[in-house]
């Protein structure tokens, strides 16, 4: 690195360091042999630029460029300064090498540089090893050494040059294999397979250890950007969780120009950065059109023609070439700095910029704030700084509220398919138009979700106006089929004012517009300060719920019950149980039908002022009001005793819908059917906001008429947008296909029981804990508090989230419930260890 370069790079770091917040780096596990989706919980050291070399296509020169890059930063030093006032250091990684040992880049890179010290007469420490190997290599070197069941041999293989003082070039090679082919056919051809999980764990430890002051590291893909790795796996897919910086090799030959634009949208699709594009001149120009594509927002460089002579050592090219490196090298280091200066100072610039919602500013200080660089399937990637800056990794466990649910592959899919609605369509008005992303979406959800009960689809944007498009829905139904209550009829004398209210559960939660929150009792969301027009227009019942306890699964009967019902509350052997339909004919059904008709009494005559117009409820689970279990044969009264009273009923699935409960929809978990249903959140995976309404044909027949008053007059301006629907068309598929999602049981329908039961029991009988609720990709807890440290306001959890937090894990709790939600695709095994690091620190937060 020039002497300029060097003190900038660290002057700038120091001055980070002094003036950013500061949080202590968190330890790498010693494991990783683990699926690309597993919270591996990496460090990557930002104190140095690291940079992905990727290349267009094969052959056109990744290696050479790494020798070029490693000159410019190595081999610039002062004559007449000693070498080791300017010690600098490069790592130059190749984690996949195929036709080895006749092919090796990273020999390439260590002799070239050896020849450029010399003929610079700069000294140099140079060394090369390569690491791993099939076994046809090992026999090739006629190397005796044991093979590993994948069938990789630790080859060790090394050499080196060492000159004390001088700056040090260390080039590795982590997996070798014999055959000049593809890594994919190369691996299977030689036995000698690599998972993506370890691939990816070597490069880490590597550019770990390499983790010091003036370092530039390179990590050179193989092949072109979407070539296959030893897995499979295309390699902008293998490397995309580092979310490393990149430099694409571009092509300069007849062709090239589409060529690299298509590597450099595959790269900026999977969310990459490139920070500069550089190619070998052949005379075409091509650097003018790809400029112009760029917008001079990339830098395009261009190296002199090489060489075709094979005797050619290439050293006075590179020396021809050294302007053209030392350029790409400072755009390297100004990307790097610029980077790392925005990520120190986010943090601060958010605390003075957003307004967060459901936050209480006073209580999040600047250190306190998460910087989320990226996300890579169920994994944040997340700017830690401190003495070394890094990114980690953190488990997303509240799945960024109750929306996420792609994996790795699943994401990239989704990026795909918005990329391209976005370019087919943009955005197209919904009223009395049709196209196919809406078409398709409404054709899936009535054979889904809908199948049996619903004919017509209403989109929106978000939960809470799927609400409350289901509200209106709900009243004109009532309204509707009780005509004379209102003075509807033809022959009514005159209009009746007539109060209409909802039937809903106390800790229930709908939404945070203002109708919607009508929709629910009184709650710390409702208060005159958070809504001073609140009125509550519902009445509103106090559920029985269900918890485990102590290994065994509790009914819990609110004391508005009678003393009948509390000697019918009692435990169940299982989970099952819960749901079983033959509960519909024991005593507490009775009981709960008896409880029900009472309630509904008072709003029911044509005498009385007010009316019970909807049922609302969230089926099974209580999200936002505690991640509470209602007991589902209560729900399952509920529906029938309104619908022998014609109130039309609104399952609010905004939450529990499309497998977050384990089922496509909680209507099969209750074994009933709603007339009208809102979902959003995992309706799209989670990626892009989308809500629907479905409704039965006798709901949308309540809006028939020759007036265009009578229609439904309600919609938004990107109501049925075509990225979301062709988004969530994509989410619906993928869920529910056993091919893409291997939790799912197709015989019977739903997600594979994905939370160790083991190990639930025994975090149910933690002395920390007060109940548990675990159902789909739902794990929650209550833990044990007084009176005055419970409920949402209270910060009884925050020592126990930091725990975990420094686990990879990242949490938002409910007051003092906190849970894991994991999505539909996430495999048990990943369940396990979460529950397992949950159920290690609750130890430790019950002893602190």
């Amino acid at each position: 690195m020039s002497p300029v370069t060097a003190t900038l790079l660290r002057h700038r770091l120091r001055h980070l360091r002094h003036h950013h917040i500061r949080l202590n780096s968190t330890a790498v596990p010693s494991h990783f042999n683990l699926p690309l989706a597993v919270p591996s919980h990496f460090n990557l050291p930002l104190n140095h630029p690291t940079y992905l070399i990727w290349s267009a296509n094969t052959s056109l020169g990744k290696t050479l460029v790494s020798t070029g890059i490693a000159s410019s930063f190595l081999l610039h030093q002062p004559s007449s300064s000693p070498p080791a006032a300017h010690s600098s250091k490069l790592l130059y990684l190749k984690p996949i090498q195929t036709g080895f040992p006749s092919d090796s880049d990273s020999r390439f890179v260590f002799s070239k540089l050896d020849s450029l010290s010399l003929r610079l007469r700069i000294p140099l420490s140079i060394s090369n090893s390569v690491l791993r190997s099939s076994r046809p290599v090992a026999e090739a070197l006629r190397r005796n050494i044991k093979v590993s069941e994948s069938g990789m041999c630790d080859l060790n293989f090394s050499e080196e040059k060492t000159v004390t003082g001088a700056p040090e070039l260390l080039c590795k090679t982590l997996y070798a294999w014999e055959a000049a082919i593809s890594p994919h056919l190369a691996a299977e051809r030689e036995h000698a397979t690599v998972e993506d999980s370890v691939v990816l764990k070597m490069v880490e430890q590597e550019m770990e250890c390499g983790s010091k002051a003036n370092v530039l590291c390179l990590v050179e893909t193989a092949g072109g950007v979407a070539s296959p790795g030893p897995s499979g796996t295309l390699q902008c897919d293998l490397y995309r969780p580092f979310r490393l910086p990149g430099i694409l090799v571009g092509d300069g030959r007849l062709g090239g120009i589409s060529g690299t634009i298509a590597a450099y949208e595959s790269l900026k699709l999977r969310g990459y950065d490139v920070a500069a594009v550089v190619f070998e001149d052949h005379g075409l120009v091509n650097e003018v059109p790809l400029t112009s594509y760029l917008r001079n927002k990339v830098p395009v460089l261009v190296l002199p023609p090489v060489p075709k002579d094979p005797s050619d050592d290439l050293i006075e090219w590179f020396v021809e070439s050294d302007g053209v490196f030392k350029a790409l090298k400072e755009v390297m280091v100004s990307v790097y700095l610029e980077r790392v200066e925005r990520l120190n100072g986010m943090a601060k610039q958010a605390g003075e910029v957003f307004w967060w919602p459901f936050t209480q500013h006073k209580l999040v200080p600047e250190d306190n704030v998460t910087v989320i660089d990226s996300r890579c399937g169920e994994n944040f990637s997340v700017f830690k700084a401190s003495d070394n800056n890094s990114i980690t990794q953190q488990f997303d466990a509240c799945a960024s509220w109750w929306t996420q649910g792609p994996d790795p592959a699943f994401q990239a899919e989704l990026a795909r398919e918005m990329g391209y609605t976005a370019a087919r369509f943009g955005h197209v008005m919904f009223p009395e138009n049709v196209y196919e992303p809406a078409l398709k979406c409404a054709e899936l959800l009535l054979d889904g979700v809908g199948k049996g009960w619903a004919s017509r689809v209403y989109f929106s944007d978000n939960g809470s106006t799927a609400i409350e498009i289901g509200l209106k829905m709900a009243f004109r139904k009532f309204c509707v089929d009780h005509e004379t209550l209102f003075g509807l009829s033809e022959d009514a004398e005159e209009k009746k004012h007539v109060d209409v209210k909802v039937l809903a559960l106390r800790g229930s939660y709908h939404g945070d517009t203002l109708g919607a929150m009508e929709a629910q009792a009184p709650s710390p969301y409702t208060g005159f300060l958070q809504q001073p027009w609140y009125t509550g227009r519902g009445l509103f019942l106090e559920p029985p719920t269900v918890f485990l306890s102590n290994g065994t699964w509790n009914l819990s009967l609110p004391e508005s019950f009678s003393q009948t019902a509390s000697e019918e509350c009692g435990t169940f052997t299982t989970r099952d149980e819960i749901f079983d339909k033959s509960r519909d004919t024991s005593v507490l059904a009775t009981v709960y039908s008896t409880y029900v008709s009472e309630q509904l009494q008072e709003y029911s005559g044509i005498s009385q002022s007010a009316h019970v117009g909807a049922l609302i409820i969230e089926p099974v689970i209580h999200g936002a009001g505690g991640m509470h279990m209602v007991d589902p044969l209560f729900q399952r009264v509920l529906v029938n005793e309104c619908r022998n009273r014609k109130i039309p009923v609104i399952f609010d699935e905004v939450f529990t819908g499309f497998w977050r409960l384990g089922v496509e929809t909680t209507a099969d978990l209750l074994g009933c059917k709603p007339d009208i249903a809102c979902f959003a959140k995992l309706l799209t995976g989670g990626m892009i906001p989308l809500a629907v309404t479905l409704a039965t044909d006798a709901v949308f027949d309540s809006f028939s008429g020759d007036s265009k008053l009578k229609a439904l007059l309600h919609g938004h301006s990107y109501s049925a947008h075509a990225m979301g629907c062709a988004t969530a068309t994509k989410a619906i598929e993928w869920f529910k296909d056993p091919e893409t999602n291997h939790n799912i049981d197709s015989q019977r329908g739903t997600l594979r029981e994905l939370w160790d039961e083991e190990l639930v029991q025994h975090i149910s009988c933690h002395c920390a804990v007060e109940r548990v609720v675990v159902l789909g990709t739902l794990f929650a807890l209550e833990l044990k508090v007084d009176a005055s440290n419970s409920g949402y306001a209270s910060l009884y959890a925050k020592s126990l989230l930091e725990m975990l937090r420094e686990d990879g894990i990242f949490m938002r709790p409910l007051g003092n419930v906190v849970y894991l939600m994991c999505g539909p695709c996430t495999s048990p095994e990943i369940c396990r260890r979460l529950l397992t690091k949950l159920h290690k620190r609750l130890g430790e937060f019950n002893r602190a």
